[in-house]
Protein backbone atom coordinates (compact mmCIF):
# COMPACT_ATOMS: atom_id res chain seq x y z
CA UNK A 1 0.00 0.00 0.00
CA UNK A 2 1.33 3.41 -0.95
CA UNK A 3 -0.50 6.20 0.91
CA UNK A 4 0.71 9.57 -0.31
CA UNK A 5 3.00 11.33 2.15
CA UNK A 6 5.06 14.33 1.12
CA UNK A 7 8.72 14.19 2.16
CA UNK A 8 8.33 11.20 4.51
CA UNK A 9 11.04 10.55 7.07
CA UNK A 10 10.62 6.81 6.37
CA UNK A 11 9.38 5.03 3.25
CA UNK A 12 8.96 1.26 3.35
CA UNK A 13 8.55 -0.30 -0.08
CA UNK A 14 7.55 -3.94 -0.70
CA UNK A 15 9.42 -5.13 2.40
CA UNK A 16 9.68 -8.90 2.77
CA UNK A 17 11.24 -11.11 5.40
CA UNK A 18 11.09 -14.83 4.63
CA UNK A 19 12.69 -17.46 6.85
CA UNK A 20 13.94 -20.50 4.91
CA UNK A 21 12.60 -23.94 5.80
CA UNK A 22 15.28 -26.58 5.29
CA UNK A 23 15.21 -30.35 5.24
CA UNK A 24 17.67 -33.23 5.19
CA UNK A 25 21.36 -33.59 5.94
CA UNK A 26 22.27 -31.05 3.27
CA UNK A 27 19.73 -28.56 4.67
CA UNK A 28 18.11 -28.00 1.32
CA UNK A 29 15.51 -25.26 1.33
CA UNK A 30 12.04 -26.72 0.78
CA UNK A 31 9.98 -23.64 1.55
CA UNK A 32 9.83 -20.38 3.46
CA UNK A 33 7.90 -18.89 6.36
CA UNK A 34 6.66 -15.56 5.00
CA UNK A 35 6.70 -13.51 8.19
CA UNK A 36 6.56 -10.20 6.28
CA UNK A 37 5.31 -10.48 2.72
CA UNK A 38 5.49 -7.19 0.85
CA UNK A 39 4.41 -4.29 3.07
CA UNK A 40 4.62 -0.62 2.05
CA UNK A 41 3.91 2.60 3.92
CA UNK A 42 5.26 6.10 4.66
CA UNK A 43 5.78 7.89 7.96
CA UNK A 44 5.86 11.69 7.92
CA UNK A 45 7.96 13.89 10.18
CA UNK A 46 6.44 14.08 13.67
CA UNK A 47 3.88 11.38 12.86
CA UNK A 48 3.09 8.19 14.78
CA UNK A 49 1.99 5.25 12.65
CA UNK A 50 0.49 2.30 14.50
CA UNK A 51 1.16 -1.19 13.15
CA UNK A 52 -1.47 -3.46 14.67
CA UNK A 53 -2.53 -7.09 14.44
CA UNK A 54 -2.68 -10.37 16.32
CA UNK A 55 0.42 -12.04 17.72
CA UNK A 56 2.28 -13.79 14.93
CA UNK A 57 1.11 -11.52 12.13
CA UNK A 58 4.65 -10.23 11.48
CA UNK A 59 4.63 -6.86 13.27
CA UNK A 60 7.80 -7.34 15.30
CA UNK A 61 9.63 -8.94 12.39
CA UNK A 62 8.73 -5.92 10.28
CA UNK A 63 10.12 -3.64 13.01
CA UNK A 64 13.38 -5.59 13.26
CA UNK A 65 13.80 -5.53 9.48
CA UNK A 66 13.10 -1.79 9.25
CA UNK A 67 15.61 -0.95 11.97
CA UNK A 68 18.06 -3.48 10.43
CA UNK A 69 18.29 -5.81 13.42
CA UNK A 70 17.39 -8.48 10.87
CA UNK A 71 18.28 -8.53 7.20
CA UNK A 72 15.28 -8.09 4.91
CA UNK A 73 14.73 -10.66 2.18
CA UNK A 74 13.56 -8.04 -0.30
CA UNK A 75 12.35 -4.44 -0.53
CA UNK A 76 13.53 -0.99 0.50
CA UNK A 77 13.57 1.01 3.73
CA UNK A 78 14.32 4.59 2.67
CA UNK A 79 15.23 6.90 5.55
CA UNK A 80 15.18 10.66 4.96
CA UNK A 81 15.03 9.85 1.26
CA UNK A 82 13.41 12.96 -0.17
CA UNK A 83 11.44 12.55 -3.36
CA UNK A 84 9.17 9.48 -3.20
CA UNK A 85 9.00 9.22 -6.98
CA UNK A 86 12.63 8.11 -7.02
CA UNK A 87 14.34 10.95 -8.89
CA UNK A 88 17.15 10.89 -6.32
CA UNK A 89 18.05 7.26 -7.08
CA UNK A 90 21.46 6.03 -8.14
CA UNK A 91 22.22 5.09 -11.71
CA UNK A 92 21.58 1.40 -10.97
CA UNK A 93 18.10 2.15 -9.60
CA UNK A 94 19.07 1.78 -5.96
CA UNK A 95 18.38 4.53 -3.43
CA UNK A 96 21.33 6.08 -1.54
CA UNK A 97 19.19 6.25 1.61
CA UNK A 98 18.03 2.62 1.51
CA UNK A 99 18.81 1.20 4.96
CA UNK A 100 18.85 -2.38 3.63
CA UNK A 101 21.97 -1.57 1.55
CA UNK A 102 23.93 0.42 4.16
CA UNK A 103 27.50 -0.62 4.91
CA UNK A 104 28.81 -0.67 8.50
CA UNK A 105 29.69 3.02 8.57
CA UNK A 106 26.35 4.11 7.11
CA UNK A 107 24.51 1.79 9.46
CA UNK A 108 26.29 3.29 12.48
CA UNK A 109 25.22 6.77 11.35
CA UNK A 110 21.66 5.48 10.89
CA UNK A 111 21.70 4.17 14.45
CA UNK A 112 22.14 7.73 15.71
CA UNK A 113 18.93 8.78 14.02
CA UNK A 114 16.78 5.67 14.53
CA UNK A 115 16.31 3.81 17.81
CA UNK A 116 14.09 1.03 19.12
CA UNK A 117 12.17 0.45 22.34
CA UNK A 118 11.50 -3.22 23.10
CA UNK A 119 8.55 -4.96 24.72
CA UNK A 120 10.46 -6.30 27.73
CA UNK A 121 12.79 -3.66 29.20
CA UNK A 122 14.32 -6.21 31.58
CA UNK A 123 15.78 -8.26 28.73
CA UNK A 124 17.28 -5.18 27.08
CA UNK A 125 19.13 -3.92 30.18
CA UNK A 126 22.41 -5.55 31.24
CA UNK A 127 21.94 -6.62 34.90
CA UNK A 128 25.71 -6.16 35.51
CA UNK A 129 25.69 -2.49 34.49
CA UNK A 130 24.18 0.46 36.27
CA UNK A 131 21.27 1.93 34.37
CA UNK A 132 23.24 5.13 33.86
CA UNK A 133 26.09 3.23 32.27
CA UNK A 134 23.67 1.35 30.01
CA UNK A 135 22.18 4.60 28.74
CA UNK A 136 25.55 6.36 28.46
CA UNK A 137 27.11 3.44 26.56
CA UNK A 138 25.54 4.62 23.30
CA UNK A 139 27.18 8.02 23.67
CA UNK A 140 30.57 6.35 24.14
CA UNK A 141 30.07 4.12 21.09
CA UNK A 142 29.32 7.18 19.01
CA UNK A 143 32.44 9.05 20.04
CA UNK A 144 31.69 11.02 23.23
CA UNK A 145 34.76 10.35 25.36
CA UNK A 146 34.04 12.95 28.07
CA UNK A 147 32.75 10.80 30.95
CA UNK A 148 31.38 13.74 32.95
CA UNK A 149 29.54 15.10 29.92
CA UNK A 150 28.00 11.68 29.30
CA UNK A 151 26.81 11.52 32.89
CA UNK A 152 25.26 15.00 32.71
CA UNK A 153 23.32 14.13 29.55
CA UNK A 154 22.02 10.86 31.00
CA UNK A 155 21.03 12.40 34.33
CA UNK A 156 19.10 15.08 32.47
CA UNK A 157 17.33 12.44 30.39
CA UNK A 158 16.45 10.37 33.45
CA UNK A 159 14.70 13.40 34.90
CA UNK A 160 12.91 14.10 31.61
CA UNK A 161 11.41 10.62 31.61
CA UNK A 162 10.15 11.00 35.18
CA UNK A 163 12.98 9.46 37.20
CA UNK A 164 15.63 10.87 39.52
CA UNK A 165 19.14 11.83 38.38
CA UNK A 166 20.56 9.89 41.33
CA UNK A 167 19.19 6.64 39.82
CA UNK A 168 22.19 6.73 37.48
CA UNK A 169 24.21 4.47 39.81
CA UNK A 170 21.50 1.91 40.51
CA UNK A 171 21.09 -1.49 38.87
CA UNK A 172 18.12 -2.76 36.83
CA UNK A 173 16.87 -5.16 39.54
CA UNK A 174 16.17 -2.17 41.79
CA UNK A 175 13.44 -0.84 39.48
CA UNK A 176 9.85 -1.76 38.69
CA UNK A 177 8.69 -2.67 35.18
CA UNK A 178 7.37 0.83 34.54
CA UNK A 179 10.60 2.42 35.73
CA UNK A 180 12.64 0.08 33.52
CA UNK A 181 10.59 1.12 30.51
CA UNK A 182 11.29 4.77 31.35
CA UNK A 183 15.01 3.91 31.42
CA UNK A 184 14.64 2.17 28.04
CA UNK A 185 13.01 5.32 26.69
CA UNK A 186 15.89 7.44 28.02
CA UNK A 187 18.35 5.15 26.26
CA UNK A 188 16.40 5.44 23.00
CA UNK A 189 16.51 9.24 23.28
CA UNK A 190 20.14 9.67 24.36
CA UNK A 191 21.46 10.08 20.79
CA UNK A 192 18.72 12.60 19.95
CA UNK A 193 17.17 10.43 17.20
CA UNK A 194 14.63 11.52 14.61
CA UNK A 195 12.77 8.21 14.47
CA UNK A 196 11.81 5.58 17.05
CA UNK A 197 10.34 2.11 16.65
CA UNK A 198 8.34 1.19 19.75
CA UNK A 199 7.64 -2.57 19.73
CA UNK A 200 4.79 -3.31 22.17
CA UNK A 201 6.29 -0.87 24.71
CA UNK A 202 3.46 -1.15 27.24
CA UNK A 203 2.09 -4.68 26.77
CA UNK A 204 4.20 -6.10 29.64
CA UNK A 205 3.10 -3.39 32.09
CA UNK A 206 0.20 -3.14 34.52
CA UNK A 207 -2.79 -1.15 33.28
CA UNK A 208 -2.18 1.67 35.79
CA UNK A 209 1.45 2.05 34.69
CA UNK A 210 0.55 1.69 31.01
CA UNK A 211 -1.34 4.99 30.95
CA UNK A 212 1.64 6.82 32.49
CA UNK A 213 4.08 5.45 29.90
CA UNK A 214 1.74 6.29 27.00
CA UNK A 215 1.33 9.83 28.30
CA UNK A 216 5.11 10.11 28.65
CA UNK A 217 5.59 8.89 25.06
CA UNK A 218 3.21 11.57 23.82
CA UNK A 219 4.99 14.28 25.80
CA UNK A 220 8.44 13.15 24.67
CA UNK A 221 7.35 12.98 21.04
CA UNK A 222 6.07 16.56 21.16
CA UNK A 223 9.16 17.85 22.98
CA UNK A 224 11.68 16.15 20.67
CA UNK A 225 9.66 16.27 17.42
CA UNK A 226 10.01 12.51 16.97
CA UNK A 227 8.50 10.30 14.29
CA UNK A 228 7.41 6.90 15.53
CA UNK A 229 6.37 3.44 14.37
CA UNK A 230 4.26 2.13 17.24
CA UNK A 231 3.65 -1.62 17.22
CA UNK A 232 0.84 -3.15 19.23
CA UNK A 233 -1.86 -5.82 19.29
CA UNK A 234 -4.07 -3.56 21.42
CA UNK A 235 -6.37 -1.38 19.32
CA UNK A 236 -7.36 0.79 22.29
CA UNK A 237 -3.71 1.74 22.86
CA UNK A 238 -3.22 2.49 19.16
CA UNK A 239 -6.25 4.77 19.17
CA UNK A 240 -4.76 6.76 22.03
CA UNK A 241 -1.28 7.40 20.64
CA UNK A 242 -1.30 7.02 16.82
CA UNK A 243 -2.08 9.50 14.05
CA UNK A 244 -2.54 6.74 11.49
CA UNK A 245 -2.93 2.98 11.76
CA UNK A 246 -1.89 0.09 9.52
CA UNK A 247 -3.63 -3.24 10.14
CA UNK A 248 -1.45 -6.30 9.48
CA UNK A 249 -2.54 -9.88 8.85
CA UNK A 250 -0.28 -12.83 7.99
CA UNK A 251 2.58 -10.66 6.77
CA UNK A 252 0.47 -8.18 4.77
CA UNK A 253 -1.09 -4.79 5.47
CA UNK A 254 -4.81 -5.15 4.79
CA UNK A 255 -5.93 -1.64 5.77
CA UNK A 256 -4.27 1.70 6.46
CA UNK A 257 -5.57 5.20 7.13
CA UNK A 258 -6.11 7.96 9.67
CA UNK A 259 -6.81 6.44 13.06
CA UNK A 260 -10.19 8.13 13.54
CA UNK A 261 -11.32 7.12 10.05
CA UNK A 262 -10.27 3.48 10.39
CA UNK A 263 -11.88 3.17 13.83
CA UNK A 264 -15.15 4.79 12.79
CA UNK A 265 -15.39 3.28 9.31
CA UNK A 266 -13.39 0.03 9.01
CA UNK A 267 -13.26 -1.30 5.46
CA UNK A 268 -11.73 -4.74 6.04
CA UNK A 269 -13.42 -7.60 7.97
CA UNK A 270 -10.25 -8.25 9.97
CA UNK A 271 -10.12 -4.63 11.15
CA UNK A 272 -13.80 -4.89 12.04
CA UNK A 273 -13.11 -8.00 14.13
CA UNK A 274 -10.18 -6.38 15.96
CA UNK A 275 -12.27 -3.31 16.78
CA UNK A 276 -15.12 -5.45 18.11
CA UNK A 277 -12.77 -6.85 20.77
CA UNK A 278 -12.02 -3.45 22.35
CA UNK A 279 -13.50 -3.34 25.88
CA UNK A 280 -16.09 -0.64 26.42
CA UNK A 281 -16.56 1.23 29.70
CA UNK A 282 -20.36 0.88 29.48
CA UNK A 283 -21.24 -2.83 29.90
CA UNK A 284 -24.82 -2.18 28.76
CA UNK A 285 -23.71 -0.81 25.38
CA UNK A 286 -24.95 -2.98 22.53
CA UNK A 287 -22.21 -4.19 20.22
CA UNK A 288 -21.51 -7.31 18.25
CA UNK A 289 -18.41 -9.19 19.35
CA UNK A 290 -17.05 -10.84 16.22
CA UNK A 291 -15.62 -14.31 16.79
CA UNK A 292 -13.27 -15.58 14.10
CA UNK A 293 -14.23 -19.25 13.84
CA UNK A 294 -12.39 -20.49 10.78
CA UNK A 295 -9.03 -22.14 10.30
CA UNK A 296 -5.91 -20.23 11.39
CA UNK A 297 -3.43 -20.40 8.48
CA UNK A 298 0.33 -20.81 8.68
CA UNK A 299 2.89 -18.37 7.23
CA UNK A 300 4.73 -21.41 5.87
CA UNK A 301 1.72 -22.34 3.73
CA UNK A 302 -0.52 -19.27 3.37
CA UNK A 303 -3.94 -19.64 1.71
CA UNK A 304 -4.48 -18.70 -1.92
CA UNK A 305 -6.41 -15.55 -2.80
CA UNK A 306 -7.18 -13.40 0.23
CA UNK A 307 -5.11 -14.72 3.13
CA UNK A 308 -7.92 -13.91 5.58
CA UNK A 309 -10.62 -15.94 3.84
CA UNK A 310 -10.12 -19.04 6.02
CA UNK A 311 -11.31 -17.06 9.07
CA UNK A 312 -13.34 -14.22 7.58
CA UNK A 313 -16.85 -13.75 9.01
CA UNK A 314 -17.81 -11.93 5.79
CA UNK A 315 -16.38 -14.44 3.30
CA UNK A 316 -18.18 -14.08 -0.05
CA UNK A 317 -20.59 -16.78 -1.22
CA UNK A 318 -20.52 -18.24 -4.69
CA UNK A 319 -23.46 -17.34 -6.93
CA UNK A 320 -24.97 -20.84 -6.73
CA UNK A 321 -25.97 -20.64 -3.06
CA UNK A 322 -27.90 -18.35 -0.75
CA UNK A 323 -27.16 -18.94 2.91
CA UNK A 324 -26.94 -16.98 6.13
CA UNK A 325 -23.41 -15.63 6.42
CA UNK A 326 -22.77 -17.60 9.61
CA UNK A 327 -23.84 -20.87 7.96
CA UNK A 328 -21.69 -20.18 4.90
CA UNK A 329 -18.67 -19.60 7.12
CA UNK A 330 -19.36 -22.84 9.00
CA UNK A 331 -19.75 -24.76 5.75
CA UNK A 332 -16.38 -23.56 4.41
CA UNK A 333 -14.69 -24.32 7.73
CA UNK A 334 -16.16 -27.84 7.68
CA UNK A 335 -14.94 -28.31 4.10
CA UNK A 336 -11.42 -27.19 5.05
CA UNK A 337 -11.26 -29.46 8.10
CA UNK A 338 -12.38 -32.49 6.10
CA UNK A 339 -9.88 -31.63 3.35
CA UNK A 340 -7.01 -31.41 5.86
CA UNK A 341 -7.89 -34.78 7.41
CA UNK A 342 -8.96 -33.34 10.76
CA UNK A 343 -12.43 -34.95 10.62
CA UNK A 344 -12.33 -38.64 11.59
CA UNK A 345 -15.85 -40.15 11.75
CA UNK A 346 -14.56 -43.43 13.23
CA UNK A 347 -12.95 -41.60 16.16
CA UNK A 348 -16.25 -39.82 16.74
CA UNK A 349 -18.08 -43.13 16.64
CA UNK A 350 -15.70 -44.68 19.18
CA UNK A 351 -15.91 -41.65 21.50
CA UNK A 352 -19.73 -41.68 21.43
CA UNK A 353 -19.77 -45.42 22.04
CA UNK A 354 -17.68 -44.99 25.20
CA UNK A 355 -20.12 -42.37 26.48
CA UNK A 356 -23.22 -44.40 25.62
CA UNK A 357 -24.50 -47.43 27.52
CA UNK A 358 -25.66 -48.91 24.22
CA UNK A 359 -22.84 -48.66 21.61
CA UNK A 360 -25.08 -50.31 19.02
CA UNK A 361 -27.23 -47.16 18.99
CA UNK A 362 -24.38 -45.15 17.43
CA UNK A 363 -25.58 -45.38 13.85
CA UNK A 364 -24.72 -43.24 10.82
CA UNK A 365 -27.49 -40.74 11.60
CA UNK A 366 -25.98 -40.14 15.05
CA UNK A 367 -22.56 -39.51 13.49
CA UNK A 368 -24.04 -37.02 11.01
CA UNK A 369 -25.92 -35.19 13.76
CA UNK A 370 -22.74 -34.99 15.82
CA UNK A 371 -20.83 -33.52 12.87
CA UNK A 372 -23.56 -30.93 12.25
CA UNK A 373 -23.52 -29.90 15.90
CA UNK A 374 -19.72 -29.78 16.18
CA UNK A 375 -19.35 -27.57 13.10
CA UNK A 376 -22.45 -25.35 13.63
CA UNK A 377 -23.98 -26.58 10.38
CA UNK A 378 -27.62 -26.29 11.54
CA UNK A 379 -30.13 -29.12 11.40
CA UNK A 380 -31.02 -28.15 7.86
CA UNK A 381 -29.59 -25.51 5.50
CA UNK A 382 -32.36 -23.42 3.99
CA UNK A 383 -30.74 -23.50 0.55
CA UNK A 384 -32.02 -26.86 -0.85
CA UNK A 385 -29.09 -27.38 -3.22
CA UNK A 386 -26.52 -26.68 -0.49
CA UNK A 387 -28.38 -29.00 1.89
CA UNK A 388 -28.41 -31.81 -0.69
CA UNK A 389 -24.65 -31.52 -1.28
CA UNK A 390 -23.96 -31.43 2.46
CA UNK A 391 -26.15 -34.48 3.04
CA UNK A 392 -24.25 -36.43 0.40
CA UNK A 393 -20.94 -35.41 2.01
CA UNK A 394 -22.14 -36.40 5.48
CA UNK A 395 -23.38 -39.76 4.15
CA UNK A 396 -19.95 -40.37 2.63
CA UNK A 397 -18.16 -39.43 5.85
CA UNK A 398 -20.39 -41.67 8.00
CA UNK A 399 -19.64 -44.50 5.56
CA UNK A 400 -15.89 -43.85 5.73
CA UNK A 401 -15.67 -42.56 2.14
CA UNK A 402 -13.48 -39.54 2.83
CA UNK A 403 -12.53 -38.87 -0.79
CA UNK A 404 -16.18 -38.86 -1.87
CA UNK A 405 -16.96 -36.40 0.92
CA UNK A 406 -14.11 -34.16 -0.21
CA UNK A 407 -15.42 -34.24 -3.77
CA UNK A 408 -18.90 -33.20 -2.65
CA UNK A 409 -17.66 -30.43 -0.35
CA UNK A 410 -15.33 -29.03 -3.04
CA UNK A 411 -18.51 -27.72 -4.69
CA UNK A 412 -18.55 -25.00 -2.04
CA UNK A 413 -16.10 -22.34 -3.22
CA UNK A 414 -15.64 -18.63 -2.64
CA UNK A 415 -14.12 -15.91 -4.85
CA UNK A 416 -12.01 -15.00 -1.83
CA UNK A 417 -9.86 -18.12 -2.22
CA UNK A 418 -9.32 -17.59 -5.95
CA UNK A 419 -8.67 -13.87 -6.36
CA UNK A 420 -6.02 -11.77 -4.63
CA UNK A 421 -7.73 -8.55 -3.50
CA UNK A 422 -6.30 -5.30 -4.81
CA UNK A 423 -6.27 -2.15 -2.73
CA UNK A 424 -9.27 0.16 -2.78
CA UNK A 425 -8.84 3.88 -2.10
CA UNK A 426 -11.59 5.21 0.16
CA UNK A 427 -10.20 8.76 0.08
CA UNK A 428 -7.86 10.76 2.33
CA UNK A 429 -5.23 8.01 2.36
CA UNK A 430 -7.64 5.34 3.65
CA UNK A 431 -6.84 2.13 1.76
CA UNK A 432 -7.97 -1.47 2.17
CA UNK A 433 -7.57 -4.81 0.40
CA UNK A 434 -10.85 -6.73 0.38
CA UNK A 435 -12.88 -8.16 -2.50
CA UNK A 436 -16.05 -6.77 -0.93
CA UNK A 437 -14.70 -3.30 -1.64
CA UNK A 438 -13.89 -4.10 -5.25
CA UNK A 439 -15.63 -1.43 -7.35
CA UNK A 440 -18.21 -2.25 -10.01
CA UNK A 441 -18.51 -5.95 -9.17
CA UNK A 442 -20.98 -8.16 -7.38
CA UNK A 443 -18.53 -8.30 -4.46
CA UNK A 444 -18.81 -4.61 -3.59
CA UNK A 445 -21.08 -5.13 -0.61
CA UNK A 446 -20.69 -2.99 2.54
CA UNK A 447 -18.94 -4.53 5.53
CA UNK A 448 -21.12 -2.88 8.12
CA UNK A 449 -23.75 -0.17 8.35
CA UNK A 450 -21.69 2.33 6.38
Amino acid sequence: MFPVTEDPILSVRNLKKHYPITQGILSRQVGAAKAVDGISFDIAEGETLGLVGESGCGKSTAASSIIRLEEATEGEVIFNGGDRAGRSRNGDGSHPNDVTTFDDEELKAFRRDAQMIFQDPSSSLDPRMTVGSSVAELLLVHGMTDKQRRREIVEDLLERVGLEAEYYDRYPHEFSGGQKQRIALARALVLNPEFIVADEPVSALDVSIRAEILSLLNDIQEEFGLSMLFISHDMSVVREVCDRVAVMYLGEIVEIGDTDEVFSNPQHPYTEALLSAIPRPDPSAQRENIELKGTVPSPTNPPSGCKFHTRCHMVIQSDEFDLEQERWRALLTFRDRVRSGEVDPESIREALALENDDPSSIDDETIKQELRMEFDLAEELYDPEAESILQDALDALADGRIEDANEQLSTFTTPCEKEVPQETDHGNGHLSSCLRNKPETEHGAPLADD
